[in-house]
């Protein structure tokens, strides 16, 4: 069994009036099946109202499931005894960073779940060492998280959830409410993370070129899984992912309609440079 495992997962978010009736009911995941294996880096992607961060809030057994079962690292979450290990087990970083941190000084902060779970002091502080190197954030370690940037303090709420020392890291749009220079410093610490430290990462996003450097992306809307594969099998169906709702990358799409238009090129395109291999290929064959 992978570290995350889901069975037929089913879970809904009730309505009730002021007297307890039932208004309405929204099912927010529905018969969701899937497995990640340790040290993978998994990308779930989905429009907003997928059921993509009502799955990450599962993981980390925030919301138990209706139906079906979510084991992770072999441990039922339905089982209340299992909590505990389950959320050391499966960090979680927020959308917002400002809604984790909660300390005046950024080693503080980073030390504050380790210190919660009875750490000794002195491991504590190599954790919080660690941790921020790992996220390239040592320097900052005495400043206030009030003077960082959106990227920087989004790399300070994954490092303190690295200083807890879980097997997986859940995160839930991290990059939604950054530039683009704070998305590629956190994707870029996220990687890093995944590559040196073994940790398994998986990453909640609407963003497709986030998934490009996936091991494996799952694709949800109403949900549902309802495309999964490797980043290159998923890219490669530009239409379908359309139709549920994705914009996908210029590069894919142009690639694809240039393919369809009869220009020999690979599918599944997933960035501009590789396009650009491509049509040069095309060009040096052309010229022969």
């Amino acid at each position: 069994m992978g570290i995350v495992k889901a069975s037929k997962l089913v879970y809904e978010y009730i309505r009730r009036d002021e007297e307890g009736n039932v208004e309405s009911i929204q099912t927010a995941l529905d018969h969701v099946d899937l497995e990640v294996k340790a040290g993978d880096f998994i990308a779930v992607l989905g429009h907003n109202g997928s059921g993509k961060s009502t799955l990450a809030k599962h993981i980390n057994a925030l919301l138990v499931p209706g139906e079906g079962t979510l084991w992770v690292d072999g441990k039922d979450t339905n089982d209340r005894e299992n909590i505990r290990h389950v959320r050391r087990t499966a960090g979680m970083v927020f959308q917002n960073p400002d809604n984790q941190i909660i300390a005046n000084v950024v080693e503080e902060d980073v030390g504050f779940g380790p210190e919660n779970l009875g750490v000794p002091t002195e491991e504590i502080w190599k954790r919080v060492e660690e941790s921020l190197r790992s996220v390239g954030m040592l320097k900052f370690a005495k400043y206030s998280p009030n003077k960082l940037s959106g990227g920087q303090k989004q790399r300070i709420a994954i490092a303190g959830i690295m200083a807890m020392e879980p097997k997986c890291i859940v995160l839930d749009e991290p990059t939604a409410m950054l530039d683009p220079n704070g998305r590629k410093e956190v994707l870029s610490a996220v990687h890093e993370l995944n590559r040196k430290k073994g940790v398994t990462i998986i990453l909640i996003t609407h963003y497709m070129e986030e998934a490009a450097d996936a091991d494996y992306v799952y694709v949800m809307d109403a949900g549902k899984v309802v495309m999964e594969g490797i980043p290159r099998e998923i890219f490669s169906q530009p239409e379908k992912l359309k139709s549920h709702r994705l914009d996908v990358p210029q590069a894919t799409l142009l690639a694809h309609e240039l393919k369809k238009a009869g220009l020999p090129i690979s599918e599944g395109i997933l960035t501009r440079q590789e396009l650009a291999e491509e049509l040069e290929k095309c060009y040096v064959n052309y010229s022969k």
